[in-house]
């Protein structure tokens, strides 16, 4: 039910309303550099036309903050410092008064009814120096959806400002954990990618791993334990219909869909070898993409499908490969000391994420697709899984404590963190969390 009413926001959010011409901002954030000092930006409460639609305009502003502050790149001014009024800013923002407690953009809105009992949504994005408008825009929504429009709103603002896309209009699907860690119990679960509209997508009766999304963001491929045999699912977010990939003679993991959302990539163990298959939905036939008597597993496209990235200890340790989308040129690209696993591909095709093993800790790092460019962005006891956010600008992951020998501790919880490796997160979740994968934009 939730996944239906936010397309239905989305539809009503299409013919949105750009106010005015943007005129060429003194105001951005160059995110390429190492360490961004955040930037001061004003959130006001949007103006309401009546007191539902005042509560709604508070709460909206609030969202929108939380987003913004979590990027690291911004640092909402406290309303309390505000000189002018929500009311007076609906006829013209004082510039004076923002230059003053030393903001550097400006953001108001003011909601209204409709006839038809929907919302109307407007926003202004203002440079308090240059004292012009950066972007203004309207968005319609049933009042359920007023969250949405929030992180709608807080994506069009990250866009302006840094010249990128946001990732605030996304959810993460992931492995909710409770229970001992001798008997854990393994739910699929679903949220909005900063905690809210939480719910559980499977019982916990069977135990579920590496759950990933579709391209359409319509569909969850995942890992299921069916009376102790492993096999592949897709679930059907809008219908809530389960349906079993194949039963293959074999153990499965880790399945991924193309980028497409044609096909999908597993890998599947036979006879004491772990071997990498792509099968297409359309046909169900499958086809071995790699031969090697060695595991290779954790398979991950490139964006344009062109290319996999895999792990494969044939080199005599956890190595990550990378190979045509067909199974030839396979090459190995990690050198470095440890052992490498878990490798993802950017979605904007320039890095590949992975976790490392190395001097009793785990860390999660980046490389270029041709090994070069290593940089490591977190470490722990034990960190790993990473999921890039559709811009390619953040990551999530799973961190683990550690548990004493009667085993207490053990936590498992949910991080991101931006490229610079300086701006960790926990992601707070009602259960502890693993196996994260970021959606993409919701459609």
């Amino acid at each position: 039910m939730i996944v239906k009413m936010l397309r239905y926001v989305a539809a009503m959010a299409v013919g949105a309303v750009f106010f005015g011409a943007a005129a060429r901002a003194e105001v951005v954030i160059d995110i390429t550099r190492g360490n961004v000092q955040p930037m001061p930006i004003a959130i006001t409460s949007f103006a309401g036309s009546g007191a539902q639609e005042g509560q709604i305009g508070r709460e909206m502003a609030g969202v929108i903050s939380a987003d913004l502050e979590r990027s690291g790149l911004f640092k909402p001014i406290d309303p309390k410092a505000f000189i002018q009024t929500v009311e007076s800013l609906q006829v013209q923002p004082r510039f004076p008064d923002w230059k003053a407690i030393n903001a550097q953009a400006l953001v108001q809105g003011r909601i209204e009814q409709t006839q038809d009992g929907h919302l109307r949504v407007e926003f202004r994005l203002w440079d308090v120096y240059a004292e012009t408008q950066m972007v203004g825009q309207a968005y319609n929504a049933a009042p359920q959806g007023w969250r949405r429009i929030a992180h709608m709103i807080a994506d069009a603002i990250y866009k302006r400002i840094t010249g990128e896309d946001g990732y605030f209009d996304t959810q993460l699907v992931y492995v909710a954990e409770s229970g001992p860690q001798q008997k854990r119990i393994k739910r699929l679960a679903i949220m909005d990618q900063d905690g809210e509209n939480h719910r559980f997508l499977t019982d916990g009766q069977e135990l579920v791993l590496t759950p990933r999304f579709s391209p359409n963001q319509r569909e969850i491929t995942y890992l299921s334990y069916f009376q102790n045999n492993p096999r592949v699912y897709i679930l059907h977010l809008d219908s809530g219909r389960r349906e079993l990939l194949g039963d293959f003679p074999g153990m499965t993991f880790a399945p991924r869909f193309s980028p497409d959302g044609n096909k999908v990539i597993m890998s599947l163990a036979q006879d004491g070898n772990t071997n990498i298959y792509e099968m297409d939905l359309r046909t169900r036939h499958s086809t071995r993409l790699t031969n090697d008597g060695s595991i290779d597993t954790a398979p991950s496209y490139a964006p344009d499908g062109s290319k996999v990235t895999f792990e494969s200890d044939r080199s005599g340790g956890q190595q990550i490969y990378v190979m045509n989308a067909d199974g030839s040129g396979q090459t190995r690209i990690s050198f470095g000391d440890g052992r490498y696993a878990t490798p993802v591909w950017s979605p904007r095709g320039d890095l590949i994420a992975f976790t490392k093993y190395k001097g009793q800790e785990f860390f999660i790092g980046v490389m270029h697709p041709d090994g070069s460019g290593e940089r490591l962005l977190a470490k722990g006891f034990l960190v790993e899984a990473p999921t890039w956010a559709p811009n390619g600008r953040v990551l999530a992951y799973w961190r683990q404590t550690p548990s004493d020998s009667s085993g207490r501790g053990g936590a498992t919880k949910l991080y991101s963190i931006d490229l610079t490796g300086n701006n960790e997160r926990q992601v707070v979740t009602p259960l502890d969390g693993s196996d994260p994968a970021w959606s993409p934009l919701i459609p």
